[in-house]
């Protein structure tokens, strides 16, 4: 799976084409290995601002993010999916729901390595242009990925 990640970054439609079968059962643990991993990449960010200004304890800065992104962001996400698949109508292009779910939610976890990089720069540099620049190159890779994940799936009425 690891492979197929770190793929996604140059050939996305064709990793996306290859998991198009993957199981609706599937899914929800490939969003929350996302969400997982995006919660990781949080820490290092969190525990600087920790540092800085103690009148937040780490403890709770985790515990907001992990309420946040392993509870709150999949509803969002499967909203999210869920209007992608209804908006992408307005188009000449057809978009089955499982095939949205699938495109947004491996967008999130292929961009997973970016967010990584990027909480690492957050914890370590703190805000500065590296951190911007980490967090436009997560941002668009998600975007990337996920474009391209919609277009290898979608086909013509």
């Amino acid at each position: 799976m690891m492979l197929r990640v770190l793929e996604s970054w140059w050939a996305p439609r064709r990793v996306v084409r290859g998991i198009a079968a993957m199981p609706d059962r599937v899914l929800l643990p490939v969003l929350m290995l996302a969400m997982l991993i995006t919660l990781v990449a949080q820490t290092p960010g969190l525990s600087r601002a920790a540092q800085l200004d103690p009148s937040v304890p780490l403890d709770a800065r985790i515990g907001g993010a992990a309420l946040g992104t392993m509870f709150m962001m999949p509803l969002i996400a499967y909203a999210v999916a869920g209007l992608s698949g209804l908006l992408i109508r307005l188009t000449p292009w057809r978009l089955e729901p499982r095939h949205a779910r699938l495109a947004l939610f491996w967008a999130l976890l292929a961009a997973a390595p970016a967010t990584l990089l990027a909480g690492l720069v957050a914890g370590l540099i703190g805000p500065s242009p590296a951190l911007t620049l980490t967090r436009t190159v997560a941002g668009l890779g998600f975007l990337f990925i996920w474009g391209a994940g919609i277009a290898a799936l979608a086909r013509r009425k």
